[in-house]
């Protein structure tokens, strides 16, 4: 529902352990991939490589950011005001998309048959959960999840939320173009594509898997189904205006806490961007 709860989540990961990101990004993608030993020593070297520059280069810009965003906090916002996060965290994460490329070829092209079956198998059971929460799901069991993640990020930004604003989250849900059945065509297309880029790539070719790396990361990124650009759009529309809105009802106090909230995030990144490693 909110740009902002994706960058405040963000933030409450950075708040309990920065450090630590680099191990978290091994194991989850160990449990794709299930690396090797060699793979595993550079995944790692890898990874703490780009957490280096990720805290020099862009811990600074998403402190800026939250700079920026605290003026908002305390008055009345538009849509279109709210869509401008949602395009600066699109940027972002194509930022730190180009800058992993090299590292992702690399590993791509020392993927073996076996490894890509495993991932397969991963795809596979995440996609059962997917469908067992949204597909399968009844329509109240739908939107319930749906309410309770909404309310979730706003009361992290927030606080508690009175009732008038708690039923006002569960009507724009109600009214919300959510399409469970193309996000998920979208989300098998996005791993379909990056099997079978991954199979057709030349072992020791890193220069061809650069390029085919690249252009599986821009197609994850911007989607080359049409349908679902158009809906991805309207949904991020229908995001904004429901942000503007829950925003613009707050009360003093609530837009006191948003501003705490955000402010010391800001700190925090600033505090880890200047952190010397070692």
């Amino acid at each position: 529902m909110l740009a902002l709860a994706a960058l405040v989540s963000a933030c409450s990961a950075v708040k309990i352990g920065y450090s630590q990101a680099p191990s978290l990004a091994y194991w989850y993608l160990d449990g794709y991939a299930d690396f090797t030993d060699a793979q595993s020593l550079q995944v790692k070297a890898d990874l703490n490589r780009l957490q280096g520059w990720h805290r020099q280069t862009q811990l600074p810009a998403y402190a800026d950011l939250l700079y920026k965003l605290q003026p908002l906090m305390q008055v009345n916002i538009t849509p279109a005001q709210a869509c401008t996060v949602v395009l600066d965290v699109r940027r972002k994460l194509q930022v730190v998309s180009s800058r992993a490329e090299p590292a992702v070829a690399a590993l791509a092209i020392s993927l073996q048959a076996e490894q890509l079956q495993h991932m397969q198998r991963k795809f596979s059971r995440g996609n059962a959960d997917y469908r067992k929460d949204f597909i399968d799901a009844t329509p109240d069991a739908v939107r319930t999840r749906r309410y309770e993640q909404a309310v979730s990020r706003a009361d992290m930004l927030y606080g508690p939320l009175d009732n008038q604003q708690l039923k006002r989250i569960g009507q724009l849900i109600d009214q919300t173009g959510f399409n469970a059945a193309l996000a998920y065509a979208e989300r098998v297309r996005r791993q379909q594509d990056a099997l079978q880029t991954l199979r057709a790539l030349t072992p020791g070719n890193l220069a061809a898997a650069r390029t085919d790396v690249r252009a599986l990361l821009e197609r994850t990124l911007d989607s080359p189904d049409a349908a679902y650009r158009d809906y991805l759009e309207k949904i991020t529309q229908e995001g904004c205006r429901a942000m503007a809105e829950l925003h613009n009802s707050t009360t003093a106090s609530q837009r006191r806490k948003a501003l705490g909230v955000l402010k010391g995030y800001e700190q925090d990144f600033r505090a880890l961007a200047n952190q010397i490693d070692g």
